[in-house]
C-alpha cells in the first residue's frame, strides 16, 4: 500500500468520479481527474514561486472549489498543509486576525495562500511570509511544468493546529505515512466502498474531522464527495438531508449538536428519501444518547434507519479516528450507577431508568493498528469498568507537537518505545472506561469538578441545562471554582436567549440538582454569542472560567 498522499491522488485521479461543490451558488460536479489536473497547475505555480518538500504552506480561505486545489496542490509540490480556521462569529475578528499572525509563525509558513475575501484582514508585515491570493494561482502556471518531488512517505503533510489552544496553539506534526495508516483503518473499519459511497459533508476543513475523515479519504479513494460550507448548514440545517436525499447520499459526519439541529429539520420538512443514508459518525463532542435517539425518531418517516447511527472517537493527535463501532449497528448504551462512578470511579451497571442512573455512549473499539488502554494515577493498567485516563498508541500516532519537545514529552510515556516508532502510549487527558472490548468516555480529567469526595462531570450538568426553555442549547458551561474553606462550588454559566423569562436562572439551579444533586454555586446567564469556543465549535470551559474569574463575561 502506498504511503504518500500524492501517489494516491494521482490514482484516484483516474476514476470515474468527482466532488460535487454545493451550497449557497450553483452546483459544481468536478471529476477527481479535473480537480487533479488543475492543482497541477497550481503546485506548478507554487513550485514557481519557490514551495518545495519541507516547507510549510498556511492556506486561508472559505470551503471553496479553490480551497481544495490549494490542499492537493500543496502536496504534490512535497509541502505541508497549515490550514487555518475561520472566524466563528463576527465580533471576533480582532481576535481571529491576531490567533492568524500567531499561527502563521508558529507553522514558520514559507508562503500564506488567502483567498480574496480574507486578504484584508491579514496584510503581511515585513517578518512574515509573502501572502498570494488563491486566484491569481489559478490558471497562473501550465500542469506541464509541473515536476514531482521524490516520495517521501516521513515528511511531514499536514501541520494540524489544537484548536482547544487560543493564546498557544500546539501544532500536531502528521506525516505522510501517518496520515495513510489512519485513513486505511478508516476506510477498514467504517467498510468504506468507493464504487457505491456517497460522501457528504459541510465541516470545516481547518478541521480534522472534514479535511481528513471526508476531503482527503475521498480525494486519495476516488469517492464520491458532496461538498459544502460550514455556513451553508448552519444557515439552514435543512439543507444537510436535502443533499443526503438529493445525492443518495450514504456517508456524513458531524457533531452532537448538527444531529439535533438536523432533527429539528426533519420534523418540519416535507418529504425526504434518507433510505440510502448507511453511515452517520457522530464524534468531535460528547455524544448525547436522548439527542441520538431523538434525531432517529425524527428521520424514521424520511426512510432513516436507527443502524446508521455511528458514535466514535477520535482526536488530532491521532490524526483522526482512534475508536469505531460495526458499521450498521447502531448506537449502544451503558447504563450506569452515577454516584459509584462519581466516588469510587467503577461503572457499575443498573437497569435504564433506575434512580441516579447515568447513559453513556459506547464508542466502539480501536481502529486497525491502533491500541488503547486505560491508565490510574499511579500508572496502573486499569481493568474493565475501571475508569482511568485513556491513552492511546499505534501507527497513526502524530510524531510530536512542532518544535514543542517540552510539550510532546509531556503527552507521551515512553517507557516502552519512542514516539517515533509509535510505541510511546499517548496521553489523551480524557476519562474512560472499557466495556466488551468498547470504549466509554466519561470526560476530560482537567473539567472534572470535585465536591465533598464526588468527581462530578460537568457534561452532566451542561446536558441537563440545555433543556431549559429560555437557555440555548449546547452553549452551556459547567465548571468548579474555589468557595469558602477551600470547598469546591459548581458554577453554571448559560446562553439565554433573548425572549427568556426571568425564572430561568431558578429553573436552571433546580435542573443542576436534578441532574447531579449538588446545587449550583451560582448561574449565570450570558448574551447569545458570548461564550468561549474554539475554532472548531467547542466549548472552551478553561477560557470561560478565567473569565469568569475576571468578571470578564457579558451577563444579560
Amino acid at each position: 500500500m502506498t504511503t504518500t498522499l500524492s501517489s494516491r491522488i494521482e490514482r484516484a485521479a483516474t476514476r470515474p468520479t468527482a466532488i460535487t461543490f454545493v451550497g449557497a451558488g450553483p452546483e459544481d460536479r468536478v471529476p477527481w481527474g479535473q480537480l487533479h489536473a488543475d492543482a497541477r497547475a497550481m503546485a506548478a505555480a507554487l513550485q514557481a514561486a519557490g514551495v518545495g518538500p519541507g516547507d510549510h504552506v498556511a492556506i486561508l480561505g472559505p470551503t471553496t472549489r479553490a480551497l481544495v486545489t490549494s490542499i492537493q496542490a500543496t502536496w504534490l509540490c512535497g509541502a505541508a498543509i497549515v490550514l487555518l480556521p475561520l472566524p466563528m462569529r463576527l465580533g471576533s475578528i480582532e481576535e481571529f486576525v491576531a490567533q492568524t499572525r500567531v499561527r502563521v509563525a508558529n507553522a514558520d509558513a514559507a508562503i500564506l495562500l488567502v483567498d480574496p475575501d480574507f486578504a484584508p484582514f491579514v496584510e503581511p508585515g515585513a517578518d512574515d511570509p509573502p501572502m498570494v491570493l488563491l486566484n491569481e494561482l489559478t490558471g497562473s502556471a501550465s500542469a506541464a511544468t509541473f515536476v514531482a518531488p521524490p516520495a517521501d512517505p516521513e515528511a511531514l503533510a499536514i501541520l494540524q493546529f489544537t484548536s482547544g489552544s487560543t493564546a498557544d496553539p500546539k501544532g500536531v506534526m502528521l506525516p505522510h505515512r501517518v496520515v495513510c495508516a489512519n485513513l486505511d483503518a478508516i476506510a477498514t473499519a467504517g467498510a468504506l466502498e468507493p464504487d457505491t459511497d456517497v460522501a457528504v459533508s459541510w465541516l470545516p476543513l481547518y478541521h480534522d474531522m472534514g479535511l481528513i475523515g471526508l476531503l482527503t479519504l475521498m480525494m486519495t479513494t476516488g469517492t464520491e464527495l458532496v461538498l459544502a460550507a460550514p455556513q451553508d448548514f448552519l444557515a439552514s440545517p435543512a439543507r444537510w438531508v436535502e443533499w443526503i436525499s438529493a445525492y443518495g447520499g450514504t456517508v456524513t459526519a458531524g457533531p452532537n449538536f448538527s444531529y439535533a439541529l438536523a432533527a429539528r429539520a426533519m420534523r418540519r420538512h416535507p418529504g425526504l428519501d434518507l433510505s440510502t443514508w448507511r453511515l452517520g459518525l457522530n464524534g468531535a463532542e460528547p455524544v448525547d444518547p436522548d439527542a441520538v435517539e431523538a434525531f432517529c425518531e425524527a428521520g424514521a418517516r424520511h426512510g432513516l434507519s436507527p443502524d446508521m447511527v455511528f458514535c466514535a472517537f477520535g482526536m488530532a493527535e491521532a490524526t483522526l479516528a482512534v475508536t469505531f463501532p460495526v458499521p450498521s449497528t447502531g448506537m449502544s448504551v451503558d447504563t450506569v450507577d452515577t454516584r459509584v462512578l462519581e466516588m469510587e470511579r467503577y461503572a457499575a451497571p443498573v437497569q435504564t431508568g433506575s434512580e441516579g442512573a447515568r447513559r453513556l455512549v459506547k464508542l466502539g473499539s480501536p481502529v486497525p493498528g491502533l491500541e488503547i488502554r486505560i491508565v490510574g494515577p499511579l500508572g496502573d493498567v486499569r481493568g474493565e469498568r475501571e475508569v482511568g485516563e485513556l491513552q492511546v498508541r499505534g501507527t497513526s500516532i502524530t510524531t510530536g507537537y512542532y518544535k514543542r519537545p517540552d510539550a510532546t514529552a509531556d503527552a507521551f510515556d515512553t517507557s516502552e518505545g519512542d514516539v517515533a516508532s509509535g510505541r510511546a502510549w499517548l496521553r489523551t487527558g480524557d476519562l474512560a472506561y472499557t466495556v466488551d472490548g468498547e470504549l466509554v468516555v466519561c470526560g476530560r480529567i482537567k473539567d472534572v469538578i470535585i465536591v465533598g469526595g464526588r468527581n462530578v462531570f460537568p457534561e452532566d450538568v451542561e446536558r441537563a441545562v440545555s433543556q431549559v426553555e429560555g437557555v440555548r442549547p449546547g452553549n452551556v458551561i459547567a465548571f468548579g471554582v474555589q468557595g469558602g474553606r477551600g470547598k469546591e462550588r459548581i458554577v453554571v454559566v448559560a446562553e439565554a436567549r433573548p425572549d427568556h423569562d426571568e425564572d430561568v436562572r431558578s429553573v436552571v439551579a433546580e435542573r443542576v440538582i436534578d441532574a447531579v444533586g449538588l446545587p449550583a454555586g451560582e448561574v449565570v446567564l450570558v448574551q447569545p454569542g458570548s461564550l468561549p469556543k474554539t475554532s472548531s465549535g467547542k466549548l472552551q470551559r478553561s477560557l470561560c472560567r478565567a473569565r469568569y474569574l475576571d468578571s470578564e463575561l457579558l451577563p444579560v
